[in-house]
């Protein structure tokens, strides 16, 4: 052979060997990624079951699966025993194979064509991994497949997370997946308690499901179990002292229910993963069992008497004040067989008035801006403003009561008039930057009535909002006088450890530490229902600080209260917002309130602040800042803004006479014989009503004959104020009712005139009311009393 032709053919047969060689490596990276390739993830796509667990990791309710099937989520590590069963049962050489076991398939092959039919299939664990995912017809060329996915499997994942797969998916019989699935139900418990019979009663199931019915294949099924008991002695896993134990055993019955611990929180844990999308349909919550199971079965007590009012529905929330987290959910009565009580609402996550439970929330934020003491005396008369007239739940007045009494005695006009001080427009944003963030109209929808629960709020909400002003208190100490932005949150049904705060760098909070304290003192005075007043004296008798609430029409009764470690709240009420006499926070909620505290370890109290108070002099009457005419000054503790605050305008200094009878100017009597004397003065229409409740109270002296009266206001109109839109109802006959006047005189004794539109039309003397028929449309009242002095103001009588 010429060299030519010699050269050229060496160089074609080496491009062909370099292109072959190509070709070599192409395909098998194209069979390598192929390979990688193989399995789809994630693996299982099979819709499973939505599973609540408590703290502890104990199952508290769960739901079926979509596909109507009891599965559950791989909970973590498959049980040692549960191992040990199915790797004996199944697979002995698990271990130590890569996905396929050729002895296994040989003698499979060889048993086949003994018996002239499928007797063994040979596969192994993994394999049947592969083949539960694919859920494919059984076939030579499936089988194929399975191998090939089984070395993939293999490849890709540890033999660990392959049992998992396996014991999460693997048939149980019926319509239960999966070994935690089938633990419950077949047990009544979790896999991790099982015993050595009940886990190769469930080893051999996945081989055979229909053997579980518990009508038929009894002795199969035992025969199988006691078979691979036998196999675990051979094996040297249990000895044969207990296999014969376990043999003694009875095999499972009927299916047990799952428990169905905290049903509402399970529904609501469904709605957040289908609103969210979120693919985890298991949790480990932050719930206690055991307290969770003991606040039911108290709201099922109370509900058996509330029921027979056509009350129906009840829920309530602990928390965990230093965390946030659930301790106890009970969204509301489980009662499924009386669907028309709708017992399926879960009332925690519903939005409700709140009646009066916003009003502490005011008194601390008017502590922490210094617009009043603990103490300050507010107004408490009949009141109208721009036609909303406010009432006390007993239809009474005060006429002038510590700001502090007024909470713990949930008094309307004077957290309306409060709040008519602080302004509704600073109010609505304060409530969210506390935690109530339902409020989603602008401030004007709600006005004052605000206060009142004329707005709608969730208990989720409200206890979170609590817990957050408990949790600032409590790290009073911690911060060194500064602040955490991360103490305000949300609660959280979610297990998670106490994070680490950042050092507290804000010098300022939403509500200060001693606004707080003085706010959950003012809580803790309240009478608790069914107690005496000297139940403050028993050792055993826990400090909390709480608010009932009841909403307009009695269609919501509400109670919450907190401690330094923990908050309560409870509602009590009808879902369908029927009202119902009595339906009132202190005679229906708050009974729970303090049932469900009694399950609560005592906490203490909270620390006074004492580096966010001042000490300064305080008029013991009027609880204002003492003034140069104040009497009785009390040294006290207020919190540091409350220097803000006004000085008391209800002491002043009045000239008597030498016996102190009556009053005398300079004009009438000579300078010597006048005495200067302090005197607690308040305005007529607060005195009026005053004066019945406080029988220390002293009114001026009258004036001496002949002296000057340097008196100020004497006569106040009560009812209606200067401006006031009136709408009077038709009485039951179809005619309109008249409007009641009321008016309040300091001089008792004094007579007053009446005049409508110029017109006289009544003369009253001590007790100054008058009833009057009125046409529609604006008008003008005229008042003089027999001392000369005149009042008048304007007022409308509505159409409709």
């Amino acid at each position: 052979m010429a060299y030519g032709t010699k050269k050229r053919f060496l160089d074609a047969s080496a491009l062909f060997t370099a292109r072959r060689g190509a070709v070599v490596l192409t395909a098998i990276a194209l069979l390598f990624v192929r390979f990688y390739f193989a399995l789809p993830e994630p693996l299982f796509s099979t819709p499973t079951s939505f599973v609540i667990e408590d703290a502890e990791g104990n199952l508290m309710a769960a739901a079926i699966a979509a596909d109507g099937q009891w599965r559950f989520p791989s909970a973590g590590e498959v049980p040692e025993k549960f191992t040990r069963c199915i790797i004996a049962f199944e697979d002995k050489r698990f271990f130590s194979h890569p996905g396929l076991d050729p002895i296994a398939l040989g003698r499979a092959i060889w048993q086949n064509l003994l018996q002239g039919r499928i007797v063994s299939g040979g596969s192994t664990i993994s394999m049947q991994v592969i083949r539960m995912s694919r859920n494919q017809p059984r076939t030579l060329w499936q089988k194929f497949m399975e191998s090939f996915l089984a070395l993939r499997l293999e490849a890709g994942y540890s033999k660990a997370h392959i049992l998992r797969l396996y014991a999460a998916n693997a048939p149980f019989g019926s319509n239960v997946v999966g070994l935690d699935a089938a633990a419950w139900r077949y047990y009544g418990r979790a896999p991790e308690q099982l015993s050595w019979a009940e886990n190769a009663t469930l080893a051999v199931l996945p081989n055979a499901p229909t053997l579980i019915h518990p009508g038929r294949n009894r002795e199969m099924l035992l025969t199988k179990r006691n078979r691979l008991l036998d196999k675990l002695v051979e094996n040297g896993t249990i000895d044969q002292s207990t296999a014969a134990l376990a043999k003694l055993e009875p095999l499972p019955d009927k299916p047990h229910p799952l428990p169905r611990h905290a049903p509402h929180l399970l529904e609501r844990f469904k709605k957040e993963c289908q609103l969210l999308n979120v693919g985890a349909t298991r949790i480990k919550t932050s719930l206690e069992t055991d307290l969770q199971q003991q606040v039911a079965q108290i709201i099922d007590r109370h509900h058996r008497n509330l029921s027979a009012n056509g009350i129906h529905n009840a829920a309530a929330l602990v928390l965990d004040v230093e965390t946030g987290n659930t301790l106890a959910y009970v969204g509301n009565v489980h009662n499924p067989q009386t669907p028309e009580a709708e017992s399926y609402v879960d009332m925690l996550n519903a939005m409700r008035s709140p009646g009066s439970t916003l009003k502490p929330l005011l008194y601390a934020a008017m502590l922490a801006d210094g617009l009043i003491l603990p103490h300050t005396l507010i107004q408490d008369i009949p009141t109208q403003i721009g036609g909303y007239t406010p009432q006390n739940y007993d239809l009474g007045y005060d006429g002038a009561i510590p700001a502090s009494r007024a909470l713990s005695r949930s008094l309307n006009i004077p957290a309306v008039k409060m709040l008519q001080q602080y302004r509704y427009q600073r109010f609505h944003p304060f409530l969210k930057r506390v935690g109530v963030h339902s409020l989603n109209r602008p401030a004007d929808f709600y006005g004052l009535s605000m206060i009142l629960g004329g707005c709608e709020v969730t208990p989720w909400e409200l206890a979170g909002t609590y817990a957050s002003m408990a949790r600032t208190l409590n790290h009073y100490r911690r911060f060194n006088a500064n602040y955490s932005p991360l103490d305000y949150h949300p609660p959280s049904y979610l297990k998670k450890s106490v994070t680490p705060q950042i050092r507290a760098t804000e010098r300022t909070s939403v509500i200060d530490y001693s606004s707080l304290y003085f706010t959950f003192q003012a809580m803790n005075e309240v009478m608790r229902p069914g107690e005496e007043a000297l139940w403050q004296q028993f050792a055993s008798s826990k400090k909390i600080a709480w608010k009932t609430g009841t909403s307009f029409g009695f269609r919501d009764g509400w109670a919450i209260g907190l401690t330094p470690a923990h908050v309560v709240c409870v509602w009590v009420g009808n879902a369908d917002g029927e009202g119902r006499p009595g339906l009132t926070g202190i005679e229906t909620a708050a009974p729970i309130l303090f049932h469900i505290f009694d399950l609560l370890p005592v906490s203490g109290w909270f620390e006074a602040p004492v580096d966010h108070m001042v000490q300064t002099a305080v008029c013991r009457e009027s609880g204002h800042l003492a003034g140069p005419d104040c009497t009785h000054p009390d040294t006290v503790y207020i919190p540091a803004q409350g220097h803000r605050s006004t000085v008391c305008p209800y002491h002043q200094t009045i000239h008597l006479n030498a016996a102190g009878t009556l009053r005398v100017t300079a004009e009438c009597t000579v300078p010597g014989n006048i005495v200067a004397a302090k005197w607690f003065v308040l305005p007529p229409a607060m005195e009026y009503y005053y004066k019945p409740r406080h029988s220390s109270y002293r009114e001026l002296p009258p004036f001496a004959e002949g002296c000057m009266n340097e008196e100020g206001q004497v006569m106040e109109m009560i009812y209606p104020k200067d401006n006031a839109r009136i709408y009077i109802p038709l009485e039951i006959d179809g005619q309109r009712g008249q409007v009641i006047f009321n008016a309040a005189h300091r001089k008792q004794g004094a007579k007053i005139y009446w005049h409508l539109d110029d017109a006289f039309v009544g003369e009253t003397e001590t007790f100054h009311q008058l009833a009057l028929d009125m046409p529609a449309g604006p008008h003008r009242i005229t008042l003089v009393d027999n001392y000369g002095t005149r009042m008048s103001q304007r007022f409308e009588i509505l159409q409709k």
